[in-house]
């Protein structure tokens, strides 16, 4: 009798099933920033995490770029950052590293990455003068303010500015680092004389005498003065800088003076800015506008909540300017 057949065994095993592709993660709202422990990056990161943004720290001296034709790349850590890995860019660059942050922003930018703040704007707000002469151009009022670089032109130039005493800026500086002022024609030469010495470009300006020892700083983020603050310099000290000792309070600030900080912010270029104001007995006067202002002492002093408003404007920014990166041709 015949056995039966039996059935085909198949050795292989039952067939697998393809396995599930895994969800590319979602793009990152980068924080350029040296120092991720710093008060301003360490509120950004909470408020972007509560709000689902995925933030990211990467420290701009990290940041390696690679140019060839038709495709800007940049490395953190030798790992590649790609465009569509990125939501946005809020640049936090101190004054220290300003040439490399720049570069840093540019590439973003070149990637079609939107950056809140982008060179330009950072470029003119951290050149003292150049700010001064766009927001003077623009109408805005502004201190009374002189270069030059010859000895025998000092006296004229003091005389300019309003006499004695006058303020003695550099160029570029940042936290009341280089501000100084003059009492006298010597104080004024001398100190010229060796900032002179040591390559430094340096302003005359105005002192504003009653605001001496203390001025406003105005958050701008987007077209909106989101908080403001008074801030008075401790005793013996005509600076108001807080890393100089300045207390703070909390100011409700008057319309004329949104509106002079708003414009400003806009005329240097930057969607979020710290404008400094000195209430002048004619309204108010711009004294500088900081492309990336801390906001812990204007937490404290007014209890809002900054970082979210900075996280929130900065995920409608990239909404509303995102740029498909740029590829072969």
């Amino acid at each position: 009798m015949a056995s039966a057949k039996r059935p085909a065994v198949n050795r292989a095993g039952p067939a697998r099933r393809p396995a599930p592709r895994r969800a590319a993660p979602a793009p990152a709202l980068v924080i350029l920033s040296r120092n991720a422990k710093l008060y301003s990056t360490r509120r950004l990161v909470a408020a972007a995490r509560v709000l689902g943004l995925h933030p990211r720290v990467l420290d701009t001296l990290r940041c390696d770029l690679l140019l060839e034709r038709d495709r800007p790349r940049l490395f953190h850590r030798g790992v590649e950052i790609v465009p569509a890995s990125v939501r946005v860019v809020i640049p936090r660059i101190g004054a220290s590293i300003t040439g490399y942050g720049l570069s840093v922003v540019n590439q973003f930018d070149l990637m079609g990455v939107p950056v809140l703040n982008g060179a330009a704007g950072i470029g003119r707000s951290r050149d003292k003068l150049r700010a001064l002469q766009l927001l003077a151009l623009a109408g805005l009022a502004i201190p009374r303010t002189a270069l030059c670089r010859y000895r025998d032109d000092v006296p004229a130039a003091v005389e300019l500015v309003g006499g004695l005493p006058c303020i003695i800026k550099l160029v570029r500086g940042a936290q009341g680092v280089g501000v100084m002022i003059a009492s006298t024609m010597a104080e004024v030469t001398g100190l010229l004389d060796t900032l002179w010495t040591l390559g430094q470009e340096i302003l005359l300006q105005e002192l504003v005498k009653e605001s001496r020892g203390r001025d406003v700083r105005a958050l701008v983020i987007g077209d909106e003065v989101v908080a403001a603050m008074r801030r008075t310099a401790r005793a013996g000290e005509f600076r108001s800088n807080i890393h100089r000792g300045a207390a703070a309070t909390r100011l409700e600030l008057p319309g004329d003076y949104a509106r002079a900080a708003i414009r400003a912010a806009r005329v240097v270029g930057l969607e979020v800015a710290g404008v400094d104001l000195l209430e002048a007995h004619e309204g108010p006067m711009i004294m500088e506008v900081n492309s990336s202002p801390g906001f812990e002492a204007l937490e404290r002093a007014t209890g809002y909540d900054i970082a979210t408003r900075y996280v929130e404007h900065a995920a409608a920014f990239a909404a509303r300017t995102h740029k498909a990166p740029p590829g072969p041709r």
